[in-house]
C-alpha cells in the first residue's frame, strides 16, 4: 500500500529552473538485517518520487554490535538498489569519521567522488550539483544521555550546554572534513546534504517543543547548526516550520514512543544551499502512521526517510 498526503503545491518557477527530489534514507541493510530482499526498499524511493538518494547502512550491523563497536559487514546492497531502479551508483567505501556502509544512488550521471568520498558531482541536465552523503557517530547519543538510558559508557548529563559539548566532541570531527571536503563544490549550481545524523536538528528542541512534552530540555544542537550557519537550508523546517505540530521523527518506527527506554526524534535530514534555491516541498517517507508524510507498507527500516523537492 502507497499513500501520498500532505504535499506542498507552489507556483512555479523561474523559467530555465530545475527540480530535483532528494531523499536521505537509511536503508538497514537494505531489508538484509531482517532477513529479506531489496523489494520493499526499491518500493520506498520510488513512492518517494526521489531523483537522488543519500543511503546509510547499505551493509549489515556485526554481530555481536554494540555502542562501541559495530563495524559494517558483508557486501553493500547499493549496486542492487541501483540496478533495480535503473539507476546510476557510487558506493563511499572511503574509511574516515563520516561514513558508515554509505553509497549514493542517482538516476543522473555521477561523477568522481571528492578526496575523502564524502561527495560526488551529479550532472542534472547540463548542470553540476554536489551531493554530500555522511552517516556520523551514535556514542555517545546526547538524547539518551539527557533522558537516563543506557548506550555504552558515557555519562548521563542534565543541561544544554553539556550536551552541546559531548555532541561537539562526538560529531565535531565529522563535520571538519565536511566542511573540507565542500570547497570542490565552490560554483555548483545547488549543494546538498544528506545523511544520518545520530543528532537532532538545530530547530528542533525549542522552548516550544519542551513545553509541549516532546524533549526534556532546550538544545541548539551544534551539527546542523554549523551547516545551517554557513548557508545550508533544513529542508524539512523550511516547508514545516513548527517542531511542535511537525515533530517528524525519523527514529524510530521501531519502537513505541511512549517507551522509557529510547526517545523519538528527527536525526535524518536532507540539507540544501545554493544562489536562489527553493525548497518546493518536503515529506517524511514511513510506515502508516501518524509521522508520515508518505506511506509506504511494509515499510523495511528502523529509520524513517527524508524527501525533499528543490528548485535551483
Amino acid at each position: 500500500m502507497i499513500r501520498l498526503a500532505g504535499l506542498l503545491a507552489l507556483c512555479a518557477g523561474p523559467v530555465g529552473a530545475e527540480t530535483l527530489r532528494v531523499m536521505s534514507f537509511n536503508v538497514w541493510g537494505g531489508g538484509a538485517n531482517e532477513g529479506k530482499g531489496i523489494e520493499e526498499t526499491v518500493a520506498a524511493i520510488k513512492a518517494a518520487g526521489a531523483d537522488v538518494v543519500g543511503l546509510q547502512e547499505t551493509r549489515l550491523e556485526s554481530d555481536p554490535c554494540t555502542a562501541e563497536h559495530c563495524p559494517a559487514v558483508g557486501e553493500s546492497v547499493a549496486p542492487a538498489l541501483a540496478q533495480a531502479l535503473g539507476w546510476h551508483v557510487v558506493d563511499q567505501t572511503g574509511d574516515n569519521v563520516a561514513l558508515w556502509a554509505n553509497a549514493v544512488i542517482s538516476r543522473y550521471p555521477i561523477g568522481a567522488q571528492s578526496p575523502n568520498g564524502l561527495g560526488v558531482p551529479l550532472d542534472v541536465n547540463g548542470r553540476t550539483v554536489w551531493l554530500f552523503n555522511v552517516h556520523l557517530d551514535d556514542e555517545p547519543y546526547q538524547p539518551y544521555q539527557l533522558l537516563g538510558i543506557e548506550y555504552g559508557p558515557a555519562p548521563f548529563i542534565t543541561t544544554e550546554a553539556e550536551a552541546l559539548k559531548f555532541a561537539t566532541e562526538t560529531r565535531g570531527p565529522a563535520l571538519d572534513l565536511l566542511e573540507a571536503e565542500m570547497a570542490v563544490a565552490e560554483g555548483a549550481a545547488a549543494v546538498f546534504v544528506t545523511g544520518d545524523f545520530n543528532e537532532p536538528s538545530v530547530h528542533d528542541w525549542t522552548p516550544e517543543a519542551v513545553a509541549a512534552g516532546h524533549h526534556p530540555v532546550a538544545v541548539k544542537w551544534p551539527t546542523t547548526g554549523r551547516l545551517v550557519a554557513a548557508g545550508f537550508v533544513d529542508a524539512y523546517r523550511a516547508v514545516h516550520a513548527d517542531p511542535v505540530a511537525k515533530p517528524a521523527y525519523t527514529w524510530t518506527p521501531s519502537y513505541d514512543e511512549a517507551a522509557t527506554d529510547d526517545h523519538p526524534d528527527r536525526i535524518d535530514f536532507v540539507l540544501a544551499k545554493g544562489d536562489g534555491l527553493r525548497v518546493r516541498d518536503a515529506a517524511i517517507v514511513g510506515e502508516d502512521g501518524p509521522r508520515s508524510d508518505i506511506v509506504v507498507m511494509p515499510w523495511p527500516s528502523d529509520h524513517r526517510a527524508v524527501v525533499a523537492e528543490v528548485e535551483f
